[in-house]
């Protein structure tokens, strides 16, 4: 790891640990993301946790960070031993010294060391940071090393008597991008964006889900992203009012609508991009209205996404711009006052306009304000550094009173959006999302 890199790690570090001050002092403690068994003799692809790689760039399963705020801050590492032959059939291990130097951390121990270190490490603290009620394992762990750690009072040594929520801690770290981590979500969202434009090139009328899918795999991989930040959503005609639709098995027909929701993984920050467009590569006039209103919406949002906004703002300047558009095609009726009151745009429009995004593609930190007195005052305020989607939608499944030819369109436009001191920028702005130019871009 380059030096660049290590001091933000290492930064990261030291904010936490001033935080952890701040409360007293104490030790944090924080393991990866475990090996997870596919089926007999196979694992999935291992992807280790979003916060203990924010802290350490240690990207190794069967590792642990230790943090301890006390009168000598130390940054710890438990991690693996080199064995020569395990790398022969699982690849490379830094093991301990290696870490330790290459990392930047105060220490590093083998992980089977683990156990008899930590009660010597939690011995004569305050307090224990970790993350509260998230897994069995730990609780038993931590529980066991304090009972180590009580054993020894009458020699005067004394256990850890306050617990802290160290997950909160992070979040709200994480929340606020550095400048290393938007370079890496311009990138992941530069090559979404390629992937996007691949399958509108490629899709036609008898084309499998799938196979639209296969391109976009191939587009990620080949701009070296790691894995798609989630499963991919590729749905055809009545597919697309399937939010989390996942089958990906239908075959492309003629004159219906492609939803793409998809987004490549790269260095460990997610990209989320979704588009929809005609098979054929031209919009049926039906399409083509509720597309626009899509769109307009999704414009309005953009314009509400600012500092010193809401989080809830650019959601409801969305649904004010699709509630008037369901009243002005007749899908509703009544006054817009009405339908807003009411909640019956949400037949057609159910979900959320935004979500935060950065390491994990629904990213962490509140939607709240910590302190609000009242509702009013509850949505988060937007802060330059913010990273979160933007991604109305119309979904119109066959129903009473609901014209036909507007049946079994599904349409959502997502992009990501960065918070800056004037704004926002869209960092997926690297794929069409006008009507006119996916036609163009479909005719070439």
């Amino acid at each position: 790891m380059n030096t660049a890199l290590n001091t933000v790690y290492h930064q990261r570090r030291q904010h936490l640990l001033a935080q952890m001050h701040a409360q007293g002092g104490g030790v944090a403690l924080l393991p990866t993301a475990p090996e997870v068994m596919r089926n007999r003799d196979s694992d999935y692809p291992y992807r280790h946790d979003s916060h203990f790689y924010y802290l350490t760039g240690f990207s190794e399963p069967e590792a642990w960070l230790v943090l301890v705020a006390g009168e000598k801050d130390q940054a710890i590492l438990f991690c693996r031993e080199k064995n020569l032959e395990r790398e022969i059939w699982d690849g490379f291990r830094h093991g301990p010294a290696h870490a330790q130097e290459k990392f930047g951390f105060d220490a590093a121990y083998a992980i089977e060391q683990l156990g008899s270190e930590m009660p010597r490490l939690l011995a004569n603290q305050p307090a224990v940071f970790y993350a509260l009620n998230s897994s069995r394992d730990l609780d038993h762990k931590l529980q066991r090393w304090l009972d180590a750690v009580r054993a020894q009072s009458r020699s005067g040594v004394t256990a850890p008597h306050a617990a802290f929520d160290l997950l909160h801690l992070i979040d709200e770290m994480r929340l606020f991008k550095d400048a290393h981590e938007i370079d890496i979500m311009r990138r992941a969202a530069q090559i979404s964006a390629q992937a996007h434009v691949r399958a509108m090139q490629t899709a036609a009328p008898g084309k499998m889900e799938y196979e639209i899918e296969a391109e976009l795999l191939h587009e990620f991989r080949r701009h070296g992203s790691q894995f798609p930040a989630y499963g991919s959503i590729v749905a055809g005609g009545a597919n697309a009012c399937v939010l989390h639709y996942r089958g990906n098995d239908a075959k492309l027909k003629d004159g219906d609508l492609l939803l793409i929701d998809a987004g490549c993984e790269l260095d460990s920050y997610a990209s989320d991009i979704t588009r929809t467009f005609p098979v054929n590569g031209k919009f049926s006039a039906a399409q083509r209205t509720l597309y626009d209103i899509v769109l307009a919406a999704q414009a309005a949002a953009i314009a509400a996404t600012q500092p010193s906004n809401r989080f809830i703002d650019p959601h409801n300047a969305a649904v004010n711009v699709l509630a008037q558009g369901l009243l002005d095609t007749g899908l509703l009726k009544g006054s817009l006052d009405e339908v807003l009151e009411s909640g019956s745009y949400k037949q057609f429009y159910m979900h959320r306009t935004s979500h935060w995004i950065g390491m994990d593609v629904h990213d962490v930190g509140a939607y709240r304000e910590l302190n609000a007195r009242s509702e009013e005052t509850a949505s988060r305020i937007l802060q330059p550094g913010m990273a979160m989607t933007i991604e109305p939608g119309l979904y119109i499944r066959p129903a009473d009173g609901v014209p036909e030819h507007f049946w079994n369109i599904g349409i959502r436009i997502e992009d990501d959006a960065l918070l800056t001191p004037t704004g926002c920028e869209i960092l997926t702005s690297g794929v069409p999302n006008k009507a006119d130019e996916i036609e163009a871009l479909m005719r070439h």
